[in-house]
């Protein structure tokens, strides 16, 4: 069984911290090419920054995004899943908070940042692989 390590294993941690502005979290984010990026101050995850909080924290409600600190308008509701749970456990865990992000820890600490888009990837790249072999053991049976 696959766990959420074999997808986010090697993978950078891109973060913000929570004084920095809306306007200088977006250029990042849209420099590393991310929905979202996690929020710390110092070592200790605050939240979770995406478009979603854009549209709906900035824009709708007018915020400046030089002068806005991100601390102010990412989401605080965060959960997260250990690096040896199952992509199962992390689909359901996405599902039931309704959240298409999870910060990724071991032993406690924030080591990962995993997507529904990830696991998507991770599941589409497995079927595609049994899919070959399949058509492999049938051309040569």
């Amino acid at each position: 069984m696959s766990t959420v390590s074999d997808i986010v294993r090697q993978r950078e941690l891109f973060r913000a911290e929570e004084q920095h502005s809306v306007a200088e979290v977006a250029r990042k984010m849209t420099d590393l090419h991310v929905g979202a990026i996690l929020v710390f101050n110092g070592d200790q995850l605050r939240g979770v920054f995406s478009e979603r909080d854009i549209m709906k924290r900035v824009v709708v409600e007018r915020c400046d995004p030089e002068r806005t600190p991100v601390g102010l308008v990412m989401s605080t509701d965060v959960v997260t899943i250990d690096e040896l749970a199952s992509l199962e456990a992390a689909m359901e865990a996405m599902q039931s908070h309704n959240c298409r992000h999870l910060p990724v820890t071991r032993g406690g600490q924030v080591v990962a940042f995993l997507s529904m888009r990830d696991l998507m990837n991770f599941e589409l790249a497995q079927k595609t692989e049994e899919i070959h072999h399949m058509r492999a053991y049938i051309s040569n049976a």
